[in-house]
């Protein structure tokens, strides 16, 4: 025996077949054969479109069979224009698939800026969450505006959910290529996963489209920085000749030899790995060590008395001197090898 549901669909069916007879879609011809249709659906579902205790408790109405089909149509429009999803993506990530091409109303334009603006007082406010759900919604009205994305994977960020930073990143910089924030922000996203290599092309990209962004040309410098600490670090771990060689300083290699067998202290001096061994100095009292002896306090006083100001020729000068080179050299070797490549 048919349920409700099948009923009500069964009505709909029959109330359709019956005003298409009635307006005259369905030829005078064939009529005959569709009325016998519809007693013989209706007799099998015990549905009967002429009865008004059933319409009551059956019909669709205001809706109808033809108005529930356009619905049905149109959506399966807009899912065959998007991209193919994951079966795991939800459906906000569905409807953001859209391409850019669809119509968009200037009431969902409002809307998704109006829902922009709340997105952004929620960042303020640190509820970076409740900002997220607020730019996805702003993006599922408006798939076409970069700035919501670039927006979100800010806040992605703010929540240590860097991959999907890159991803919203990224599909900023496609939907709007001429977007320097999206290209900042993946950087930043690149940035905190270690990918300093993708970073350093971001945040290149993005100075293209905005040269003066002192910001962005900032984080470039700490990203080719942190390239060149990792491009050193395989060699001086592996202890190759470039880091102890020709008399080298172990865990500083790449600098060439100077006087003595010291390295060249202007590479020296612009190496960012110098900071951390300069830390591990500090804790290790290895620093202490090469203050105390005599032939360094020595030199320095002379500086003193002098009146001249420590400079770079200053530290060539005193790295000439053997004692002296041969003191750094003992205090780095004391070190145990704590000063190779960055943390």
């Amino acid at each position: 025996m048919a349920d409700e549901k099948q009923k009500r669909l069964v009505f709909s069916i029959l109330e359709f077949l019956q005003t298409s007879i009635n307006n005259g879609t369905i030829k005078q011809d064939d009529q005959e054969g569709i009325e016998v249709a519809i007693q013989c659906i209706g007799e099998a579902f015990n549905v009967d479109v002429t009865d008004e205790e059933q319409a009551k408790e059956l019909s669709i109405k205001p809706a109808s069979l033809t108005s529930i089909f356009d619905v049905f149509l149109n959506t399966q429009k807009k899912v065959g224009a998007a991209k193919t999803a994951s079966t795991s993506a939800s459906a906000a990530k569905e409807e953001e698939k859209v391409p850019a091409k669809k119509e968009i109303s200037e009431q969902d334009k409002a809307n998704a800026e109006q829902l922009k603006v709340a997105g952004n007082r929620k960042v303020n406010e640190k509820d970076y969450a409740e900002a997220i759900r607020l730019y996805g919604e702003a993006i599922v009205l408006n798939p076409t505006n970069a700035v919501y994305y670039a927006n979100r994977a800010a806040a992605y960020s703010q929540m240590g959910d860097h991959e999907n930073a890159i991803t919203d990143s990224i599909k900023a910089a496609e939907v709007d290529p001429s977007y320097s924030k999206a290209y900042s922000r993946l950087g930043h996203a690149y940035f905190s996963v270690g990918k300093y290599k993708d970073a350093v092309e971001a945040y290149e990209k993005g100075l293209t489209l905005e040269p003066n962004n002192a910001t962005m040309k900032s984080s470039l410098a700490t990203a080719r920085s942190k390239v060149r600490d990792n491009d050193v670090a395989p060699a001086n771990r592996a202890g190759s000749p470039a880091g102890a060689g020709a008399g080298g300083i172990p865990g500083l290699g790449g600098l060439g030899g100077g006087a003595g067998g010291m390295p060249d202290l202007a590479g020296l001096m612009n190496n960012p790995a110098l900071m951390n061994v300069a830390q591990q100095m500090m804790q290790s009292g290895a620093f202490n060590q090469l203050l105390s002896n005599p032939a360094m306090q020595q030199m320095a006083q002379r500086m003193m008395q002098s009146g001249e100001r420590p400079n770079m020729e200053n530290i060539e000068e005193m790295m000439q001197d053997p004692t002296i080179a041969e003191a750094a050299r003992g205090f780095m070797n004391n070190m145990g090898g704590q000063g190779r490549g960055p943390n």
